[in-house]
């Protein structure tokens, strides 16, 4: 698959799950994984690591993973605020979900999920990354997923926003 080159920080206060993953990203030909139990200490070596890819936990304290995001977003220690985010919660609701895309979560995963599931996730933030806003109210991936093809009075001009 090529994930070997990838380095990741993988946040998730979990002892048992964080051992999981580590084994299951391993197991994809990532080695460079740097871990944090809490979305404090992930921001911490997120600055200092500026890692290709984040994935956290969503609850844990004291510092969740969508705060970590946001900070990862909007902070001025930020290295790269375009790193792409995968956030993982046991909680599937849609609210949540539009919450985490509002943060600036690039991709959303249900736990449980399968080794699968994790490895298309990462390969779709790879090897198809969204293009990158910054608005007064939002930072993060574009939340449009699809490219439609507009055509008739309504379309806007080309050049024109």
């Amino acid at each position: 698959m090529g994930f070997g080159s990838l380095n990741v920080l993988l946040v998730e206060d979990n002892p048992e799950m964080m051992k999981i993953i580590i084994q299951v990203l391993n197991h994809f030909g990532i080695k460079n994984v740097w871990t944090a139990r809490d979305g404090e200490e992930g921001f911490s070596i997120f600055t200092k690591q500026n890692p290709d890819l984040v994935i956290s936990d969503w609850q844990m304290t004291p510092i969740d993973g969508l705060e970590m995001c946001r900070w990862i977003r909007r902070n001025r220690m930020s290295p790269n605020r375009m790193v792409p985010i995968i956030l993982i919660s046991g909680y599937s609701a849609l609210p949540r979900v539009a919450q985490a895309r509002d943060i600036g979560v690039t991709e959303f995963m249900i736990k449980p999920f399968k080794a699968e599931e994790l490895a298309k996730k990462i390969m779709h933030v790879i090897d198809k990354p969204r293009d990158f806003v910054e608005a007064p109210g939002f930072v993060g991936p574009d939340r449009r997923r699809r490219i439609a093809d507009f055509s008739g009075s309504e379309r806007r001009k080309k050049g024109r926003k």
